[in-house]
């Protein structure tokens, strides 16, 4: 049962998408789990074939239990087998959460029609189906479950974070006018469909300038800090029912801007249809949360534990600004920055808000 946030202690076994004799490659989603954050689908670390499944789906069991054996590809046995010519094309057009939705709810899927990412039934679709059938008071309860659930584990894991880490906080305000005129032209070019928002300069910024401060990404255990092993930026998203993820964009660092823009789409969706993989909860290096679009002017967030920083990013607004001696009028953003003392300083902090800030100022080189 893989950890998947820092409050997370047990999960339930909802379906096992792979069984034994199946054979599977690193990537292939093996199963699904229910969470207090929702169904999660569990990844395969290594190429193999399926030994023996052990957790029966119903069981909730312990962070950290053995779900399944997996005989690795170089076993005794020789090579896995190939793969069944069928296998469950069903489940792949079907959200976690729509599945577990359509079982509370009694609802066929067969009869369901998909409104997600290439006709997938979403966890909406189905709930829109039961509507019609006059079943859509039989969710509220499980529903309201897990909210409850998840509000819950939030606390904790906040609560902790408070207890258990030393926060400091600082600030910065930027300058946007070179980033939005470089945004405007770059656009110009692209449809509709293509265009970047200023958000994905944000995360490639912050992602570029953990480079240079390597102290801020990665994880405060065993009493010391454990870098990370690659630049994997959390975003944090809010869900339609209320509650919060913030999954991983992995080696955001590495990926050109329009290649992120459709990796932060993407997670955006499937975060909100109930279909996220269990390492974008799991591997977040450290977390960004942006509320400019709520019309925020600050964020001081929490650090979500084990992680030792988090980032903060309000509305882009017209404010005064001097400029050479000269008053004028500029978009500014207030970046903000909580980390870990036990980890970095005020220093170091302030270093990595100036390669924010440096980087902005140049946006042609992100």
């Amino acid at each position: 049962m893989p950890s998947l946030g820092a409050e997370m202690e047990a999960g339930t076994l909802v379906e096992w998408l792979k069984h034994p004799g199946d054979a599977v490659k690193r990537g292939d989603i093996i199963a699904v789990v229910d969470t207090e954050k929702g169904a999660i689908e569990v990844e395969v670390f290594e190429d193999g074939v399926v030994e023996q499944t052990i957790v029966e789906p119903g069981h909730k069991v312990p962070v950290g239990t053995v779900l399944a054996l997996i005989r690795g590809a170089a076993g005794p046995s020789g090579p896995p087998p190939a793969p069944p010519a069928v296998t469950g094309a069903e489940r792949g057009r079907v959200s976690p959460m729509a599945r577990k939705v359509a079982a509370e709810l009694g609802v066929d899927l067969t009869h369901v029609q998909g409104t997600g990412t290439q006709g997938s039934i979403t966890r909406e679709d189905v709930e829109r189906a039961a509507e019609s059938k006059g079943a859509v008071t039989a969710a509220s309860t499980p529903a309201l479950d897990r909210m409850a659930a998840m509000r819950s584990a939030i606390a904790a894991a906040m609560a902790r974070s408070k207890r258990e880490i030393p926060h400091y906080y600082l600030s910065s305000t930027i300058d946007m006018s070179a980033a939005l005129a470089w945004l405007r032209a770059a656009n110009d070019k692209r449809s509709v469909t293509e265009r970047l928002l200023p958000a994905v300069l944000l995360l490639k910024a912050v992602a570029l300038a953990l480079r240079d401060v390597s102290e801020l990404n990665g994880y405060f255990v065993d009493g010391g800090f454990r870098k990370g092993a690659g630049i994997h930026v959390g975003v944090a998203i809010s869900l339609r029912g209320g509650g919060l993820v913030a999954p991983a964009l992995h080696d955001a660092d590495k990926a050109d801007l329009p290649t992120l823009m459709r990796q932060l789409q993407d997670v955006v969706a499937r975060a909100r249809a109930g279909s996220l993989k269990s390492s974008e909860l799991a591997d977040s290096t450290i977390t960004v949360t942006n509320l400019g679009e709520q019309g925020v002017e600050s964020t001081f967030g929490i650090i979500y534990p084990p992680q030792v920083a988090l980032v903060g990013f309000g509305r882009i607004s017209e404010r005064p600004w001097v400029v050479s001696g000269k008053l004028d009028v500029r978009p500014l953003l207030t970046a903000t920055l909580s980390a870990d003392h036990r980890a970095t300083d005020g220093h170091r902090g302030g270093v990595f808000l100036a390669a924010v800030d440096r980087l902005l100022q140049v946006p042609e080189t992100l």
